[in-house]
């Protein structure tokens, strides 16, 4: 009946969708959910665009994806600038001369990297094998305990000695006085939210919703030529070789009946203590002058089956693992997997598309 079934609206299943359909192909989307947006979908509340699965800053430094992306939304030009709270005191992420002015009282680049290269030598760490190692030797000692330790520790649920050093590496670290999180040339939130986004690639195109392709795949996959799985790879193939692991999030959304609850958009609380790693103000994403506003605490969360996967956890035992379960994918011509979850990485929405771009030439 169909050339493609695609298993997941989100990101990767619905630029997919949408040039297999451009290309002339007949084409099925599926999601488990009862929506289409997968976890960058947004919903109005109060008349404030609610990213209803966490912060979804749109940023790439590549035009043409830029572009790409814009053909289905216009882009207002907000700057990602999150801050940290630690015990009251709020410091400027990512790390730059704001945060080390306010942590060190110093005013010069020089003054800063003194500091850090003296607690850098004191750390006795020249080639970090786990996080809390490349953590001391990126920004010293006072950076590590107060901005990184605890907001990592209960984001992962694990010792920052047990976690890979690679997931600090995302953190910039800068000598100037810029709070911009992200070095990419292009950056920006969808005006009117990202589920407009998501309504036009699918235009056209038959969805079905609260549809689990787990739970019915006999049937499902009888209805297409190929499949398109954007799922977990480990839940596809039934666990066979064993579970992939996961983190999960919680979200406790709250209408306040004030103008402005923090001031920025994303707040992290980086003490282990605070049960929730950041407070998301809605309305800052696009400028919003609304009487009353939305914000969402989100809280870690430890993943077990049937609970919303959010992160692959990248150590080498997962992704040895995932390697098996990538050979069995390979041997199956009628599958091809794609997005975080089918391929097991942390993918930023412009890799997303550029992936989905990809399985598209080839197929």
């Amino acid at each position: 009946m169909y050339d493609y079934l695609v298993v997941g609206a989100g990101l990767f299943g619905s630029v997919f969708a949408y040039e297999a359909r451009r290309a002339g192909k007949k084409v099925l989307v599926i999601d488990r959910r009862k929506h289409v947006g997968g976890n960058a979908r947004t919903e109005s509340v109060e008349g404030i665009n609610v990213h209803k699965y966490g912060a979804h800053i749109f940023h790439t430094d590549k035009k043409e994806i830029w572009d790409y992306i814009g053909r289905f939304a216009e882009f207002n030009n907000y700057i990602n600038s999150p801050i940290a709270s630690y015990k009251g005191e709020i410091y400027n992420l990512p790390f730059n001369m704001n945060t080390f002015s306010k942590m060190w009282n110093v005013a010069s680049p020089r003054e800063a990297m003194e500091i850090i290269e003296a607690q850098r030598r004191d750390a006795g760490v020249t080639e970090p094998k786990n996080l809390e190692e490349q953590a001391l030797f990126l920004a010293g000692r006072d950076i590590y305990e107060k901005l990184i330790k605890g907001y990592t520790e209960k984001q992962w649920g694990k010792s920052a000695k047990e976690l890979p050093p690679f997931i600090i590496k995302r953190v910039p670290i800068r000598f100037t006085y810029d709070n911009n999180y992200f070095n990419d040339r292009f950056q920006g939130i969808p005006i009117g939210g990202y589920t407009q986004i998501f309504d036009k690639l699918l235009a056209g195109t038959e969805v079905r919703l609260g549809c689990d392709y787990i739970k019915e795949k006999e049937e499902l996959s009888k209805l297409a030529e190929k499949i398109i799985y954007t799922g977990m790879i480990d839940e596809y193939f039934g666990y066979s070789l064993g579970s992939l692991e996961y983190r999960s999030l919680r979200f406790e959304q709250r209408i306040l009946e004030e103008s402005n609850f923090q001031g920025n958009a994303v707040v992290n609380y980086t003490e282990f203590s605070v049960p929730y790693t950041r407070i998301i103000e809605h309305k800052h994403f696009e400028f919003g002058k609304q009487d009353k506003t939305v914000v969402t605490y989100e809280y870690p969360a430890k993943w077990q089956k049937g609970d919303e996967p959010y992160y692959p956890v990248n150590s080498e035992k997962n992704d040895a693992l995932y390697k098996k379960y990538s050979a069995l994918a390979q041997a199956d011509p009628k599958v091809s997997f794609g997005g975080r979850l089918g391929k097991y990485q942390y993918y930023d929405m412009d890799k997303t598309i550029a992936e989905a771009l990809t399985l598209v030439k080839q197929v």
